[in-house]
């Protein structure tokens, strides 16, 4: 007989290599869209209190449930409104965009202290005089705003500062509109709307240091293989002579910055109370005030700060806002 070649798939993706631990636990939006109308600013923060499910009308014209009661899994974020603490304009060099100036707020909220040290009476006025002998050179605005922990169910008092764009229209406009909301509180009903989709970023959740069977989902070896029973059979060929990066090895696992796109705005409401189950979410609790009701799960464990942001892939069709029948307010534990 001759030799037959035996062929396997390779276990896990290779798309996001390195797995190594994100920097930080508030995620980076290292892109934005770009809008037509506007000025508007193009993303949001939540913190995840936990999922349930809804009923509601399908309403996809290509489903064979279309018209249909069906149930849809769906995540509640709960989100208090964003501080714009400050004003960011940048200028773009060859070598990327640059700041090239900041207006903070006259009294930024005394919670930001736990986090930067604002500067000494900032002057505003000034601040945006400077910008308007400098429109030219300015590319875009950005606002900072603080999130607003003490509203939510997160047993913490220190914020968040995240750093939202502003989009459409001219740069003249979104002067004017950056002006208007420094020093003011954002809803996310300002940003967003019900049907709507949107692009969800966060930090996933961590899992340690894990073996190759958990990590890449490799095979368990036979009970008399030699060596290991839950590793590869084989690091690879003699030549090269060293362990290639494709080959599935212990590492860490979760606690990586991930992005899942389209996810659909089902419900935007201002009482929490209509969403959250009897007794609250487990490890979370009620959730008292704003919140968005987005389709399937997000990336991350109940409490993690999640980013909300305009979809950079957006389908074709955007859908009306879609008809809810009822949300489950079943304690999960019965």
């Amino acid at each position: 007989m001759g030799h037959r070649k035996v062929n396997a798939p390779r276990r896990g993706s290779l798309a996001f290599l390195p797995r190594g631990r994100a920097a930080r636990q508030t995620a980076r939006i290292r892109c934005w869209p770009h809008v037509e109308t506007g000025p508007t600013l193009l993303g949001f923060t939540g913190y995840k209190a936990g999922m349930t499910h809804v009923f509601m009308v399908e309403d996809r014209q290509g489903s064979p449930n279309f018209g249909k009661e069906v149930v849809y899994p769906a995540t509640v974020i709960d989100a208090p409104p964003l501080t714009v603490c400050a004003v960011r304009a940048y200028t773009q060099t060859p070598y990327g965009l640059k700041t090239l100036t900041e207006v903070w707020m006259k009294e930024p909220p005394n919670d930001i202290n736990r986090l930067t040290t604002p500067p000494k009476n900032p002057d505003p006025q000034n601040g945006f005089k400077k910008m308007e002998e400098n429109l030219d050179k300015i590319s875009e605005f950005r606002l900072l705003a603080a999130t607003q922990p003490r509203l939510a169910g997160v047993s913490k008092k220190k914020p968040e500062l995240i750093e939202i764009k502003v989009d459409g229209a001219s740069v003249k406009e979104q002067l004017e509109y950056v002006k208007n909301q420094l020093g003011k509180n954002i809803s996310v009903t300002n940003i967003f709307k019900e049907g709507q989709y949107l692009d969800v970023v966060s930090v996933s959740k961590g899992k340690g240091f894990q073996g190759p069977v958990k990590r890449w989902g490799v095979k368990i070896r036979d009970r008399k293989s030699r060596k290991t029973q839950r590793g590869v059979a084989t690091l690879g060929p003699w030549s090269p002579s060293r362990v290639l990066y494709t080959i599935a090895r212990a590492g860490q696992m979760g606690y990586h910055q991930r992005t899942e796109y389209n996810k659909r705005i089902l419900k935007i409401g201002a009482n929490g109370a209509e969403v959250s189950p009897k007794g609250g979410f487990i490890r979370y609790g009620p959730v008292k005030g704003a919140y968005v009701l987005v389709s399937g799960s997000v990336p991350g464990p109940t409490k993690r700060l999640i980013r909300l942001r305009y979809p950079l892939r957006a389908p074709k069709r955007i859908p009306e806002a879609p008809k809810i029948i009822s949300v489950s307010l079943e304690s999960p534990q019965g």
